[in-house]
């Protein structure tokens, strides 16, 4: 969508070819989509990668994605170290380099994040304190940017059809399309919650406003 409107498009990601590869296949032009390397993990990298962009951004996306199942996550460290890595401190990294640089052209950033963050629960409580804490942030940081006119929205998504999920049985009929979630986030307005789907905006809700009683019932 950002392409179609005219823009200069960065993607950055440790799949440089598999971003190559997606580019030839929705025959994107070249002249305004550039390739990058970028590493959640590796934090000390981060300055130079930012410092290194073609173009100062007018609009930063921070879509990472790593996760392992919850009863992997009580007893594997290092998975969970890493998608602790991937999921928050890599956003945090990047994102105070963004926010500090004092960019007059930056007008917005947007986080992915998702329910899991909303409510702990018993089945996914380690990845879902993650995404708790990356839209804890952005939510500190859309006030600390407010002064600068910088709007921070957070997209509070459910089941988006991925790599992530290929292997998960899942209701056919709560899996978001990307393309649909791609254009909620092309349409971001002035407000911090995005919640993409009819369906999963009634879900975010019930999940805020529910007892701690009914919660410990969820799976």
């Amino acid at each position: 969508f950002y392409i179609e409107s005219g823009a200069h498009v960065t993607l950055a990601s440790r799949s440089v070819d598999e971003l190559s590869q997606f580019a030839i296949r929705e025959k994107f032009d070249s002249g305004r989509v550039h390739i990058v390397y970028f590493d959640a993990e590796a934090f000390d990298t981060h300055p130079a990668f930012y410092h290194s962009l073609p173009h100062k951004p007018t609009v930063v996306l921070y879509a990472a994605g790593y996760q392992v199942e919850n009863d992997r996550a009580l007893v594997d460290w290092e998975a969970t170290f890493r998608m602790m890595k991937v999921l928050y401190a890599g956003a945090v990294s990047i994102l105070n380099i963004v926010a500090m640089d004092n960019n007059p052209g930056l007008e917005r950033i947007i986080g992915l994040s998702s329910l899991s963050g909303v409510r702990g629960r018993k089945s996914n409580f380690v990845y879902g304190s993650t995404k708790s804490a990356f839209t804890q942030y952005l939510a500190g940081l859309r006030q600390y940017l407010h002064s600068r006119k910088v709007v921070v929205n957070v997209v509070v998504a459910g089941y988006i059809r991925s790599k992530m999920t290929s292997h998960l049985d899942l209701p056919e009929s709560l899996l978001l399309e990307p393309e649909f979630v791609a254009r909620k986030v092309f349409h971001a307005g002035g407000g911090f919650v995005i919640v993409p789907g009819f369906k999963w905006k009634v879900i975010y809700f019930i999940l805020r406003l529910m007892p701690e009683s009914l919660v410990a019932r969820l799976p």
